[in-house]
């Protein structure tokens, strides 16, 4: 089957349209065929607007669809010049139960390569080092006797204190825990997995019971860092957020993000609307600006600030470019990509008032143009209920009109972000756990991973490492959203 050529179909609809025009100027046309043809032309401007958006193949550049789920991007193997990748420098902390062994071995000259001369006795001019970083796994256990001893007066039994962590007669300890915690909650390897790796690693056979009560014990130790850091979330100026589905005992769940500053902060409800939003009790009580990628029941808070997302923008202005070749869309996609940039150099990181009142003009500009390129939407018949089906173009045509500020809000807010991609790193994590696992049985585990990894997240913000922040926690040393 032959490919149809968009801007060739677009062009012939154009030229017979401008003949039509031209027949009825020279009334050539009667008033009911003129009626009647500008009916079709409607119905055919539609009908073309939405059967190109079919026949345009969604991808991660044009769509919220992710890559996982699109064909491979050449372009990914690619090595990009001036990137490092990274990331955040972490600290240079050490957890207070390891310990580093370093042994120097001098490797002796004894005699000449090229002569055989005896060089037992001459002296050392210099050294040449070479160096091998090892890990040697090693089970640790330490006892601890007390005494027990009889008062000669008054014939009493006295035992001597056991050291506080320690509950009974056998305890693991904070290394062993933060290891198996990190396993399954990190990097999401499966409760029979991590059991044959410690028996391998120590000898010892831990239950399904145990490793599980290892995270409940995190979850319960993480309550009032929770509280603390959502205190803290609130002082914030912006916040991104988003949401994303979650499998628990075989039902569809949503967690909510909230991301700010170093926090990280993830909660998990049955719903996603308004309903959940109001159980979690942070956007309704939040007076700053929140980031998010323009769905509806945000918009029901209007006493605080909205930005939109500029990556799904542009990603849906892509798709609409390429379906329709839209002007406006093209000009839009435009105007946001220079304006990031312009911002991304301002000291500031925003636009001074000439300038922003120079980008509002030229933003209404191209909505106003674009509302004629678009095809009329037909009237809604009498008696019929519901909302009228539109094509993709306009419905994102009017999103971006009706919700101009949160779209150039990035340019005139320093805190908000152009992008959501905070809150989307967040939630990655979580998709991946569903893909590996097919996620949770009970909701108890599945509010324990939304709080422990909202914890790590944190902490990593702030250069700890998993192990170093699952001890400190167990420890009792994390105080509001740092250590103490």
């Amino acid at each position: 089957m032959a490919q149809i050529d968009k801007a060739t179909v677009r062009n012939e609809v154009s030229r017979i349209k401008a003949d039509f025009e031209q027949l009825c100027s020279d009334g050539k046309i009667t008033t009911e065929i003129k009626f009647l043809m500008n009916s079709m032309f409607m119905i055919m401007e539609l009908m073309l607007s939405i059967f190109l958006e079919k026949s345009t193949k969604k991808d991660n550049k044009n769509s919220s669809i992710p890559s996982s789920q699109t064909n491979k991007d050449e372009s990914a193997l690619e090595t990009h010049q001036g990137s490092n990748g990274k990331g955040k420098q972490e600290r240079n902390l050490s957890a207070n139960n390891t310990r580093t062994v370093e042994n120097i071995t001098v490797s002796g000259v004894y005699s000449c390569d090229v002569c055989g001369e005896d060089l037992s006795n001459t002296a050392c001019t210099g050294h040449e080092r070479r160096t091998k970083i090892d890990i040697v796994f090693e089970k640790v256990i330490e006892h601890t006797d007390a005494e027990i001893k009889q008062c000669p007066t008054c014939d009493s039994v006295v035992k001597a204190l056991f050291p506080s962590d320690l509950h009974g007669p056998l305890q693991y300890g904070g290394g062993l825990k933060a290891f198996v915690i990190n396993l399954l909650v990190c990097q999401m390897v499966a409760l029979n997995r991590v059991q044959k790796l410690v028996k391998s690693m120590m000898d010892v056979t831990l239950s399904e019971a145990s490793l599980l009560k290892f995270v409940l014990r995190l979850h319960q130790s993480l309550e009032q860092w929770e509280i603390s850091a959502k205190e803290e979330l609130l002082k914030m100026p912006a916040m991104n957020v988003d949401e994303t589905s979650l499998r628990v005992d075989k039902k569809n769940h949503w967690i909510h993000v909230y991301s700010a500053g170093d926090i990280t902060l993830k909660y998990l409800t049955r719903g996603r609307g308004i309903q959940a939003i109001d159980e979690i009790g942070i956007v309704q009580n939040y007076s700053g600006v929140i980031i998010h990628d323009c769905w509806a029941s945000y918009f029901s808070y209007k006493h605080c600030g909205h930005g939109l997302c500029g990556s799904h923008l542009i990603r849906e202005l892509t798709f609409i470019v390429e379906s329709n070749g839209y002007a406006w869309a093209k000009n839009i996609k435009r105007l946001l990509q220079e304006t990031c940039k312009k911002v991304s150099k301002r000291k500031q990181k925003k636009l001074s008032d000439k300038d922003y009142a120079a980008l509002q003009k030229r933003f209404r500009n191209i909505i106003t143009r674009g509302e004629k390129e678009l095809p009329p939407v037909p009237p809604k018949p009498s008696g019929k209920r519901g909302r009228i089906a539109k094509s993709d173009a306009h419905n994102l045509w009017e999103r971006i009109k009706d919700n101009e500020e949160g779209v150039l809000l990035f340019a005139k807010n320093p805190y908000v972000s152009f992008t959501n991609n905070r809150a989307e790193r967040d939630l990655r994590m979580a998709k991946v756990k569903q893909k590996v696992s097919g996620c949770f049985r009970t909701l108890q585990y599945a509010q324990a991973y939304c709080r422990i990894s909202s914890y790590l997240q944190t902490m990593a913000n702030k250069g700890y490492n998993p192990l170093i922040a699952i001890q400190m926690a167990l420890a009792g040393k994390v105080n509001n959203v740092g250590c103490e």
